[in-house]
């Protein structure tokens, strides 16, 4: 159920789109004479969408015995939101043949009628021994607003699912909605938000939780004995944050990444993520309006404050074990609701570390904090100087006051493993130079916006400019060293972002720094350049291997990277990538599968998510755990079940398994046993809304 250890993350066409023209461009549709032409479209309209065949409950059981369908001789795969108006427009169609010249259609909704049509030219490579070719399907030229569906001309009944054409200001709106609502589904504690999936709150006896020293734990988590040997006799308040995955686990290490990934995404678009404006659609004068993050993300940075200590400088790091032993029961080893634990099987011993979850210390008062939470925190704490400062200014300086003392404390000469979560294999995090980097970055962004006059008094520092040589040196450290270039934006590598930020504060002009723009541009540029030459060996052009873990955090995340990149250099250069990213993720992908639940019609029904297998529908009706994206294609799909959890399989439209579309060594299974593919997480929908908001904004973010 918890996520386990990821792999080594390796990168390896230029951008493949190009306008469609009139509706005869591009050869014959295949169709013979005018009856032909007139039903063909209409054959398409009427053709029924294509949807996942979900088996729940006793039918999953069952579902052995069902005979599968055919494997399909052709199937479209297309951004299942859809295509901004202005935007290059690329869907892809997976054949069994690599002979060229199969007709297609592009057909609008309302009123039924053909409105692009082409044949297979351009080959996107292979796929896999079952799909030889992938073949590009262009229609950049159709820019009016509507409802779409590609179908093949000889067989109209062969169509992709419904999608739209519209500015890209609505197109995203309910997308960026749903991620805010999985974060308020994933809410823990008296503060949670009723909704059809969450009807009461859960662990509340974590308002009295016992610290402990970290034991040694095996890579499983299992520790030997009871933890009372190293209890500190410290209770804290843990109430609040948000579980991490499909288990009811609350870890620092991803709750400060997804802290700092909101926080930025409002600093960048207040209005998009920031609120003031009603949901979706486009406000007064024509700006896009947006949801309000701000709540949700307030209600992060609560759970890192109850986690850190300012008076005694103490950082507990994790509540919960997924992992006992033999006689102890923990999280990884039941199946219910959330509000089951407080009084989980009475007074039975075996479940002591279910009721009472234990909260564990990261090290005695005083000591020296891993520099990779130290710098992500100051990062935290600093962005909720700056985004609160007017709104909540006693809170705001708290912050502050939080920041630089967690920034000064960090232990720049770590040795061993940094400390992420119990166990390490879960998140084996190896960088923490980004990290510094983008902590120090922030610190001189809040000093700077309030001014020296305005800080709190008894800061420590008060210099922006100090902030802004420690973050250029971190800097010319990470581009000089073995991580550059490893990995893109994600939990493990903030470093894009960073280098973004620092290029802001940096400025017109700013004497002698270990560091100059230019170097943190061409950073950031080398960095997506790795991921282009990685997706020129893979048909739909992904910039990153679909067979490691994350695929689809590392999808959004280089998304992001792409329009940050055109923002600095004031040109769009990456964006067709960045685009292309985004596509990929919601559809146009070798199954066919939109990876954020909600985002499109095809999605994963059976997610390992326990809230959702146990209250949501299995088929994607509501009450669904909408905006939660999941692991994605990875090299296995895991199995293994947990007593209580309810069997739930899909197979792809036509009742064909989804194996039927295994390529590249990857593979993808949305069965609630399969964790390594299905199980969402809060880390993995960290960029989502910031992914959105600028495609909303153009490209533009609004400081």
């Amino acid at each position: 159920m918890a996520r386990s250890a990821r792999g080594s993350y390796y990168y390896g066409r230029t951008a493949l789109v190009s306008a469609a023209g009139p509706a005869n461009a591009g050869g014959s549709s295949g169709q013979s004479g005018a009856h032909g032409a007139a039903t063909a479209p209409l054959a398409g309209c009427r053709a029924p969408a294509p949807h996942a065949v979900v088996r729940a409950g006793s039918s999953a059981a069952a579902a052995s015995g069902t005979r599968a369908g055919s494997p399909p001789a052709a199937v479209f795969r297309v951004d299942q939101i859809g295509y901004p108006s202005a935007a290059a427009k690329l869907a892809a169609l997976m054949t069994r043949t690599r002979r060229a010249g199969t007709g297609w259609m592009l057909i609008s909704r309302h009123p039924c009628r053909v409105v692009a049509r082409g044949v297979t030219k351009s080959n996107l490579g292979s796929w896999s021994h079952r799909y030889p070719a992938v073949w590009a399907i262009r229609f950049s030229g159709v820019r009016g607003p509507g409802t779409y569906r590609l179908a093949l001309t000889a067989h109209p009944a062969t169509v992709s699912p419904w999608f739209r054409i519209g500015a890209a200001s609505g197109l995203y709106a309910r997308a960026v909605a749903n991620a805010l609502s999985f974060y308020q589904n994933e809410r823990d504690g008296p503060a949670f938000i009723r909704s059809a999936l969450r009807t009461a709150p859960g662990h509340l006896n974590d308002s009295s939780a016992m610290t402990f020293r970290a034991p040694n734990v095996s890579p499983d988590g299992n520790f030997p004995g009871s933890l009372r040997k190293y209890g500190t006799g410290v209770r804290i308040d843990a109430t609040g944050g948000w579980f991490d995955a499909g288990d009811y686990l609350k870890f620092v290490q991803t709750t400060s990444y997804t802290v700092g990934m909101m926080l930025q995404g409002i600093a960048s678009f207040p209005t998009l993520l920031g609120g003031g404006h009603r949901q979706g659609g486009e406000a007064a004068g024509g700006r896009p309006e947006g949801v309000s993050f701000t709540a949700e993300a307030k209600f992060g940075l609560d759970f890192l404050k109850r986690m850190w200590n300012e008076r005694t400088r103490t950082l507990y790091f994790q509540v919960g074990t997924g992992e006992a032993n033999n006689f102890y029961l923990a999280d990884h080893d039941i199946w219910r609701l959330p509000q089951s634990d407080d009084h989980y099987h009475g007074t039975n011993p075996h479940y002591l570390y279910v009721r009472h979850p234990p909260v564990f210390r990261a090290g005695p008062p005083r000591a020296p904090i891993s520099p990779n939470l130290a710098g992500r925190l100051a990062a935290d704490f600093a962005l909720c100087y700056r985004i609160m400062r007017a709104s909540d200014p006693g809170y705001a300086r708290r912050c502050l006051r939080s920041a630089e003392t967690i920034y000064s404390m960090a232990g720049t000469h770590w040795k061993g493993h940094l400390l992420t979560v119990l166990p390490f294999d879960f998140y084996g995090e190896s960088s923490w130079r980004d990290d510094m980097m983008l902590g120090a970055t922030e610190l001189a962004l809040a000093l700077r916006s309030a001014g020296h006059a305005s800080l709190p008094e008894g800061l420590p520092v008060r210099s922006a400019d100090t902030y802004l040589k420690d973050a250029a040196r971190w800097a010319r450290q990470w581009t000089s060293g073995k991580s550059a270039y490893a990995d893109t934006l994600n939990l493990y590598d903030v470093s894009a972002l960073a280098d973004y930020e620092l290029y802001r504060a940096i400025g017109r002009t700013h004497p002698r720094l270990p560091i100059t723009k230019a170097a943190l541009l061409s950073n950031l540029r080398g960095e997506i350049r790795h991921a282009i030459g990685i997706a020129k060996a893979d048909p739909f052009g992904f910039g990153f291997a679909w067979d490691q873990w994350d695929t689809t955090a590392h999808g959004i995340g280089l998304s992001v990277m792409a329009s940050e990149y055109d923002a600095l250099a004031g040109r769009p250069v990456y964006a067709g990538w960045g685009q292309r990213w985004l596509d990929d993720v919601l559809g146009t992908n070798a199954w066919g599968e939109s990876l954020i639940v909600g985002d499109g019609t095809i999605f994963p029904d059976c997610m390992q998510h326990q809230v959702t297998n146990l209250v949501g529908s299995h088929d994607g009706t509501p009450p669904i755990l909408a905006g939660a994206a999941v692991e994605g294609p990875n090299s296995f799909a895991a199995t293994g079940t947990v007593p209580n959890m309810r069997p739930c399989s899909v197979n792809a439209p036509g009742n064909v398994p989804y194996s039927t579309f295994r390529g590249h060594k990857a593979v993808f299974r949305d069965n609630v046993q399969s964790y390594s593919t299905v199980e969402p997480a809060i880390d993995l929908t960290a960029l989502s809304p910031m992914a959105f908001a600028w495609q909303q904004a153009g490209g533009r973010a609004g400081f």
